[in-house]
């Protein structure tokens, strides 16, 4: 099995066990179930979501000790216009306290739930962590699970960003999504290539904001991506591998 396969069939384990673990019922009841969302607004310029991430499955940990509230506050502090929270424990270093203490010091901060959603269950628990948006990974995901997935997060009030990394992949998208995001990340081989999302913007749905992810690491590039039709941009390697990835997102927004 390639590592993306390696992580769903993990993740289909380990959301069973916390259905165990965590009734739906204890969900509703959290503070922040069904919460008015914050929507990530592009402007004229090019808009960033800023990524909180530990660790990856290819590198090992980029940066154990960081603290997402401190983090977040930097991001803030940047310009970021959302920040993407990892919440996989085993591959990522990540949990869902790091979504809701960001999420209660920093309420007005639109936040994405990055994680391998592949039951509706996972929507509840964002919605009840905190988040605003959720990410549905055409990869792993047939035609109808994305329909359906979709639909119960709108249901909940949730935003979707949905992740494609080839034109097949498209077909799957359902019109109730808002943001399409390329990965220039190939999820089983993890090698970057921005032109994948050069290749795609054309075939993009009418209508959508569109979002180039990973593997973005020059002004030059976003200048090329934006001049394309990209909007937003998801960037969190590039910071988290700095001691201050706050500051590091500041220097790199403050030269575009």
């Amino acid at each position: 099995m390639n590592i993306l396969d390696t992580i769903v069939a993990y993740k289909r384990t380990e959301v069973l066990k916390r259905k165990r673990e965590r009734p739906l019922s204890e969900l509703v009841a959290m503070p922040y179930y069904r919460r008015e969302p914050n929507a990530i607004l592009p402007g004229e310029k090019p808009g960033f979501i800023a990524e909180f991430k530990r660790k990856s499955p290819s590198k090992g940990f980029i940066n154990k000790a960081a603290d997402p509230v401190e983090v977040a506050r930097g991001y803030v502090s940047a310009g970021a216009s959302a920040m993407s929270i990892l919440t996989d424990q085993k591959f990522f270093g990540g949990s869902s306290a790091d979504l809701t203490l960001v999420r209660s010091a920093q309420p007005d901060l639109p936040l994405l739930r990055k994680d391998f959603i592949i039951d509706p269950y996972q929507l509840h628990e964002a919605s009840a962590m905190g988040a605003d948006v959720i990410l549905l990974i055409a990869a792993i995901l047939e035609k109808h699970e994305v329909a359906e997935l979709s639909r119960e997060a709108r249901s909940l009030g949730l935003h979707i960003l949905f992740e494609v990394h080839g034109e097949e992949e498209l077909e799957k998208y359902d019109s109730s999504i808002e943001y399409v995001g390329v990965n220039n990340r190939d999820l089983k081989t993890f090698r970057v290539d921005t032109r994948r999302s050069l290749d795609l913007i054309g075939k993009m749905p009418p209508g959508v904001v569109a979002v180039s992810e990973s593997g973005i690491s020059s002004r030059e590039e976003i200048t090329i991506l934006s001049e394309a039709g990209f909007r937003l941009f998801l960037m969190g390697e590039r910071f988290m591998k700095q001691a201050d990835p706050g500051a590091a997102c500041k220097t790199f927004i403050h030269q575009i």
